[in-house]
């Protein structure tokens, strides 16, 4: 079913809707995969069929994970929710809507926080249900279409995930601030929104891009209480006056 759902979510991204968030999203993940440097990045899922956003990267090997069957420009086919990857061994994770299609994101994230080493870094795009993508998904409630029947998880819930997870949150976007529509004329005719909604309503944009960093726990070492204390050894009593006098 997951996997029916992400082939159904790369046709959307071929619309005129989709290719240009699509575009505007791939724009924005590249200076955070610009930096996301190591051995080992994994891109879990696609937006659009045989994309890989992880061809700039500059680490020295980056993977294309299909989730279940998807195999079109896929490196490795695998359940989401159990990463073939050892513990501590990827450098960096891209989730692109991949937790709003997953029929479990919270042990997607715990399986991306057991594959990260200390310091690595997750990317994760989303659609913002406090936008006006997610007053077209309230229209649409009761819809099989594409993207609208996709969970649409809020940031701070996200984010609240993650924290939990030993996560530390580097920033947090929002982007696409005009309504879905699907037609190239009128979206460019309110492309001046996206500026407008980036000044005064920043947190309205109908897609976010969180950026996070897996947390490493400084251990000071605490001295033992049960340290053996140095002997103090006997000395002979030395002679006072009193002593003397008796």
């Amino acid at each position: 079913m997951e996997s029916y759902r992400q082939n159904q979510l790369k046709q959307w991204f071929d619309n005129d809707l989709g290719r240009g968030l699509a575009d505007l999203e791939a724009t924005r993940f590249e200076p955070f995969i610009n930096a996301m440097f190591g051995y080992h990045v994994v891109q879990l899922g696609q937006l659009r069929a045989g994309e890989d956003l992880l061809q700039r990267c500059p680490a020295r090997n980056h993977v294309v994970m299909g989730l279940d069957s998807q195999r079109e420009g896929s490196q490795i086919i695998a359940d989401a929710t159990r990463l073939p990857f050892a513990g501590d061994s990827v450098d960096g994770v891209l989730l692109p809507h991949t937790l709003d299609f997953s029929k479990d994101p919270h042990q997607l994230l715990r399986d991306v926080e057991r594959v990260l080493i200390p310091e690595g870094k997750v990317l994760i795009s989303g659609f913002n249900p406090w936008s006006q993508w997610g007053v077209w998904r309230l229209m649409r409630l009761r819809s099989n279409a594409m993207p609208w029947c996709g969970h649409f998880f809020s940031s701070g819930r996200v984010t609240d995930w993650l924290a939990l997870l030993g996560f530390d949150l580097l920033e947090l976007r929002y982007l696409h601030f005009r309504p879905p529509l699907n037609s190239p004329g009128v979206m460019q005719k309110l492309q001046f929104m996206e500026r407008l909604g980036e000044r005064v309503y920043p947190k309205l944009g109908g897609v976010y891009i969180i950026h996070a960093v897996k947390r490493v726990a400084t251990l000071t070492p605490i001295r033992p209480k049960w340290t053996v204390k140095k002997r103090v050894l006997p000395t002979a009593a030395e002679p006072t006056i009193r002593n003397g006098l008796e």
